[in-house]
């Protein structure tokens, strides 16, 4: 039988799954819409924001799990 590992990591790495998968967008919503709001350029920054947010977050999951399972 395989070791396997405690369920409170598994918790702690779906948690911090999540938190990248959803604090990357909102930074990134919050930082366009001040952006926007700074310059008067309103849609713009913001979906510039949400595509770098969504990306941010995309890439540290993957590095996450790739450090997590030993894939590095």
């Amino acid at each position: 039988m395989k070791d396997s590992k405690p369920p409170f990591q598994a918790m702690a790495l779906t948690s911090a799954i999540v938190s990248q998968l959803a604090g990357g967008p909102l930074a990134g919503v919050y930082l366009g819409k001040w952006i926007d709001g700074q310059f008067s350029t309103e849609p713009t920054f913001l979906i510039i924001g949400i595509f770098l947010g969504l990306g941010a977050g995309t890439y540290g999951t993957i590095h996450l799990v790739r450090t997590y399972t030993g894939d590095d």
